[in-house]
Formats: C-alpha cells, sequence, structure tokens
C-alpha cells in the first residue's frame, strides 16, 4: 500500500516522538524521572523489631472515663546521607513544621528538618501540655499551656532533640536536624525516596528510635534511579 504525504508526515511525527521517550532517563514505579543530571535512592527501611512504648500511669481521671490516649507511631524511621556533597550546605530558606500534642501524643512522634526551621507544638488536646528538652543540640522548656494555645522553637544546630511533656511522662518525641536536605522519614511501611542527588557514592544511614542503626555505600548516576534495602534487626 502507498501511503499519502498526510500518512507519510505523521509517521516521522511519530517516529521523532518515539526517540525522544528512548532518551529520557529511566523511570519510577510512579512514574516520576530521575534528574537528568541527578540521581534518586529509592528503597525500604526494614525494622524488624518495633520500639516499646512506656504506659501511661494511672490517673484520678482514668476512674472517670477519661478518653482514649493516642498510640505513638513507632513504625517509622529516618533515612539520611551521612556525609552530603557540597552543594547542599547552600543556605536556603528557613522553613517551618509543626509537631501537635493530641490525645496525649506527640504527632508526628518523629519530625526531621533542616537548620533554621522553626517547629510549631500545638496543644490539641482538653488537658494542659508542656514541650521542653534537655539535649544538648537545642535545650528549651515552653512552659504549660492550655488547649488550643501553640509555641514554637527555632532549631539552629543539626543534631537529635528528644522532646517531652513534664504533665504526661509517657509523652516522648523526636526532632532530627539536619544541616542539608537529604534526608527522609520513612512511610509507614518503612519506603522512602531522596530525590536530586548529584552523583557520586554516598554512606545511606539508617536510624530508628535515637541512634543509627545500619548503613550501605550506594553509588548514584546522574538519570538513573538506585535502590536500596537498609535492614534494622
Amino acid at each position: 500500500m502507498v501511503l499519502g504525504p498526510h500518512w507519510r508526515a505523521f509517521a516521522g511525527a511519530i517516529a521523532v516522538t518515539t526517540a525522544l521517550v528512548a532518551a529520557l532517563p529511566r523511570a519510577s514505579t510512579g512514574g516520576q524521572l530521575a534528574g537528568v543530571d541527578t540521581g534518586v535512592i529509592r528503597g525500604r527501611l526494614d525494622i524488624r523489631r518495633l520500639a516499646s512504648i512506656p504506659q501511661p500511669r494511672p490517673t484520678v481521671g482514668d476512674l472517670g472515663g477519661r478518653g482514649q490516649r493516642g498510640v505513638p507511631d513507632v513504625r517509622r524511621g529516618l533515612v539520611y546521607l551521612d556525609v552530603a556533597p557540597r552543594s547542599a550546605f547552600d543556605d536556603g530558606e528557613p522553613g517551618r513544621a509543626v509537631m501537635d500534642q493530641r490525645n496525649e501524643t506527640f504527632v508526628p512522634r518523629l519530625l526531621a528538618v533542616q537548620t533554621g526551621t522553626t517547629v510549631d507544638f500545638p496543644n490539641s488536646d482538653a488537658t494542659f501540655h508542656n514541650v521542653f528538652s534537655l539535649s544538648r543540640a537545642r535545650r528549651f522548656d515552653l512552659g504549660r499551656y492550655a488547649a488550643g494555645k501553640s509555641k514554637a522553637v527555632r532549631f539552629d544546630r543539626p543534631g537529635v532533640v528528644r522532646v517531652f511533656c513534664d504533665i504526661h511522662s509517657h509523652m516522648s518525641a523526636f526532632v532530627v536536624v539536619f544541616n542539608h536536605p537529604f534526608f527522609r522519614v520513612t512511610d509507614a511501611d518503612g519506603r522512602f525516596r531522596i530525590d536530586n542527588l548529584p552523583p557520586g557514592t554516598y554512606t545511606v544511614v539508617g536510624w530508628y528510635e535515637g541512634e543509627a542503626r545500619t548503613q550501605r555505600a550506594v553509588t548514584v548516576t546522574a538519570g538513573v534511579i538506585s535502590d536500596l534495602e537498609l535492614v534494622v534487626p
């Protein structure tokens, strides 16, 4: 069969489109692409044994049918680069984040931020709360404040900040502060994805409940998604 001029033009356009698609970087299963000049580390932090949480002490209010307390989310960990590329330390805009107090639980239990970030600590409960930390990276005490109120803390130094409430001893959380952007809190199934990484070999650390638990070296290639599994025994 002989194609007319319109069909020949259409076929040529298809060929050009096919060539362009073939030249694109490899896609992830979610359909997102690694950058042309950067790469991606994607994977899972497999936490084999979840942390146990202290039980709240009984109070007089419990005898009167006190409302149900929240259950801290201990399923999430943190993945980050042990040493970040030099370009990661360029000054960025100060960020803002929230750690709520809800059902006598800090939500989220694990919060990761960059230096310069201000974290708001609203009180969404019907009782008073207090937020404080004795951590070296950021020591503070916000005092007691009522339902509907909120206070804030700016985190200017990298490190692990353990957060407590002096009224409710079972309440605790972590704010982990980085001086670079290459970190991710995992989802409830342990999945994570770190984008926009310059090519190179990095040590990737898996962190859980206060300490680094595992690490692996990964080589990042421009335009490629590198899959990684880390195991916390």
